[in-house]
């Protein structure tokens, strides 16, 4: 049996997943803990990685690395780290995307050079806020690395140089996404000076060997490797509601909307991946099961306790900012609470917010693309729920295709390292197995008493959460 590892270093963790490079199955899997917060010492993502695989790297023919996207690590002259990596979700870089935008001729001019309207996410906008904020340490910085690529060097041969892949590097703001070539100077107008940036690897090609002189291949961004472990093909939209929600489709043509909403990251493979990202998805499941005193089976079942449209309580979820829409400085907001109110209808409130923010990124993204789409995938750690498992279809609007349960982000890079393994000119044909159909009557009404809270809130980018309609 071959075996290919698999490694996912997300926001919260590294795992790892050592997988039979013929046909996907998951022979074994470990993790291990990332430290919290939004600026993180990225020496830390190498200890998790060097845990969670510890038994299993021995074990493996290839190996590649699937990582969050967009982080910036800084790197000196002696290649370690010249501060603390600034994560996608750190919103800090907001006025230095702004400057951006503007310095390469505005939103549209922006999306037709990189792909994308750059937002406080994308690692230009982080260069420029070091820059403006940290002078004496942007003199310092010889290289810049996404995550992975911190990562995948760590795993290579001593003296191995830098490199990543046209799906990360698509979501860095100085890469032409279009074309699959670096801007470099992008990348020096946003640090200003000149900085080393790793080279890109084809898909499918071996990026470097470890060093006892196993395949490493050349990684990528965490929902390139997901969509790559899932194997969808174009038609295929997939929702995923981690820390962060994520609505994204494969496409054979890029996209460059102006309006900032869909960002025109290129896949792992040959195509596209027009993506909309909200900050606030689990999150808000989270706080409101706090909020309530219950766990997240207690918040499930109250929420499934109370009718469409939770007794005229509706949220705003934008409790800590918002990157879709652009809202750096919003917060939370929440309407229609009575003395009639429930502790169901607030469970189920933040069930319909979460799902109607999701929603209204797949409408987006068939806008964007033209096509309806084919099938419309469900993951993440959320998906557990059984409240968000019988509502989303109803809020969405749409049949909803569950998976079983899986590290697909790891298991997008095992396929990757597999593909390099193999040399082929296409990915290995994993079968995705065991999949469930969701199906509901729409919710409409939702949606719409949603967008017009949306719409009546646009000022608030108040420092609490506001609420209103409470008699």
């Amino acid at each position: 049996m071959t075996l290919v590892l698999g490694i996912d270093s997300s926001t919260q963790s590294t795992k790892a997943v050592l997988v039979d490079a013929d046909d996907g199955t998951v022979v074994e899997q470990r993790t291990a803990p990332h430290p919290p917060g939004t600026e993180v010492d990225p020496r830390a993502w190498l200890t998790a990685v060097d845990a969670a695989t510890d038994g299993l790297l021995q074990r493996a023919d290839a190996i590649s690395v699937a990582g969050q996207q967009h982080g910036m690590v800084a790197l000196g002259s002696s290649g370690a780290p010249v501060r603390d990596a600034l994560l996608w979700n750190d919103t800090r870089s907001a006025p230095a995307a702004r400057d951006l935008v503007a310095e390469m001729g505005g939103a549209q001019a922006c999306a037709d050079a990189v792909g994308s309207v750059l937002v406080a996410s994308f690692t230009a906008t982080k260069l420029r806020w070091l820059r403006d904020h940290e002078p004496a340490l942007a003199a310092e910085v010889v290289e810049v690395l996404l995550p992975h690529d911190f990562v995948s060097r760590h795993l290579c041969a001593p003296g191995t140089p830098a490199f990543t892949d046209r799906g990360d590097a698509s979501g860095t703001g100085y890469f032409d996404t279009r074309a699959g070539v670096w801007r470099p100077d992008l990348a020096e107008n946003a640090l200003g000076r000149a900085v080393g940036l790793p080279r890109l690897v084809a898909p499918g090609e071996v990026a470097g060997e470890t060093p006892d002189g196993r395949v490493v291949a050349g990684g990528t961004g965490d929902n390139m490797g997901a969509a790559l472990g899932m194997a969808l093909g174009p038609g295929d939209f997939l929702i995923s509601v981690g820390t962060s929600g994520v609505a994204s489709g494969i496409s054979t043509s890029a996209v460059a909307d102006g309006t900032g909403t869909v960002t025109g990251f290129a896949d792992a493979a040959h195509g596209f991946l027009p993506l909309i990202a909200t900050m606030n998805a689990a999150g808000i499941l989270d706080l409101q099961a706090r909020w309530l005193g219950v766990d997240h089976d207690g918040l499930a079942t109250l929420a499934l306790e109370s009718r469409a449209g939770a007794g005229g309580v509706t949220v705003l979820p934008y409790y800590g900012g918002e990157r879709t829409p652009n809202r750096p400085d919003a917060v939370g907001t929440w309407t229609g609470l009575t003395p009639a109110t429930t502790r169901a209808d607030l469970a189920r409130a933040a069930y319909e917010a979460l799902l109607c923010s999701l929603a209204d990124a797949v409408d987006r993204l068939v806008a964007e693309t033209g096509a309806e789409p084919r099938r419309l995938f469900l993951v993440g750690g959320a998906t557990r729920s059984p409240a968000l498992r019988a509502l989303a279809p109803a809020v969405l609007g749409r049949a909803v295709t569950l998976p079983p349960a899986g590290e697909y982000v790891a298991l997008g890079a095992a396929r990757q390292a597999a593909w390099a393994l193999s040399g082929a000119s296409e990915p290995p044909a994993w079968p995705l197995r065991d999949t469930q159909v969701l199906r509901s009557d729409p919710t409409p009404h939702v949606r719409e008493v949603y967008a017009d809270l949306a719409a009546r809130t646009a000022p608030w980018t108040t420092s609490a959460t506001h609420t209103e309609g409470i008699t």
